[in-house]
């Protein structure tokens, strides 16, 4: 069987295929999520019963071809009775004792409402994100702050621009990604076919030694 797909869909297209793709996931009930679709962005509406399920409807939505940005509007309301600051802030710290790729000695939290504000410094940006991802899934917790800051160790510019544009270079062989390193800050650009790419370039980016931070100015085409 031959698959074919064109570069660009209708909105309608884009927000029957943004709702069966959520549909099809275990996380979400029928009719959960609203979805609506201006010119390729994506906006999420609803109330779900975890922030978990905040952040897997917004990568969902970017995932599907022709989807340019994701607004994403969605709410939590918990269910049951509500959990106390004082028992999620002990689950929190559980949570990160138990995750080995957490340095948990490094980061403090601070719960207020459900809010868990992580502050910290580590020297890896998936460190940063495994810290995020250990909290998000836990019960009572309806959004997170992630204030950790990334001290990555000290490389050159050169030697983090040439190892990003090979990782580039090896996952997106046929798009024209520009890579641009100073002190540590990486700026990517180019015109890519789906907001996947830009995603995925992203966390590309983040993956690499030495990154400080990034500029993405990828622009989506159809």
């Amino acid at each position: 069987m031959t698959i074919t797909q064109t570069r660009s869909k209708t909105d309608k297209q884009i927000q029957l295929d943004v709702l069966a793709d959520i549909e099809r996931d275990f996380y979400f009930k029928p009719a959960e999520i609203g979805v609506e679709v201006d010119d390729g962005i994506v906006t999420l509406t609803g109330t779900v019963s975890s922030y978990l399920k905040v952040g897997e409807a917004a990568d969902i939505a970017s995932m599907v071809p022709s989807v340019k940005d994701v607004a994403n509007k969605l709410t939590v309301a918990l269910v049951g009775a509500p959990r106390d600051d004082t028992a999620i802030a002990r689950a929190v710290r559980n949570a990160l004792e138990w995750d080995v790729t957490v340095p948990e000695e490094k980061i403090e939290s601070i719960v207020r409402n459900g809010v868990v504000t992580l502050k910290g410094t580590v020297d890896y940006w998936y460190q940063r994100k495994a810290v995020a991802d250990a909290v998000a899934h836990l019960l009572g917790v309806v959004s997170v702050n992630n204030h950790i800051v990334l001290a990555p160790p000290i490389r050159t510019d050169t030697e983090i621009h040439d190892e990003l544009k090979a990782a580039l270079m090896r996952r997106f062989p046929f798009e024209h990604l520009d890579v641009a390193v100073n002190n540590g800050i990486v700026i990517l650009q180019g015109r890519v076919p789906t907001y996947r790419i830009v995603r995925e370039a992203e966390t590309i980016t983040w993956a690499t030694r030495g990154v400080k931070d990034l500029t993405n100015k990828l622009a989506v085409i159809h």
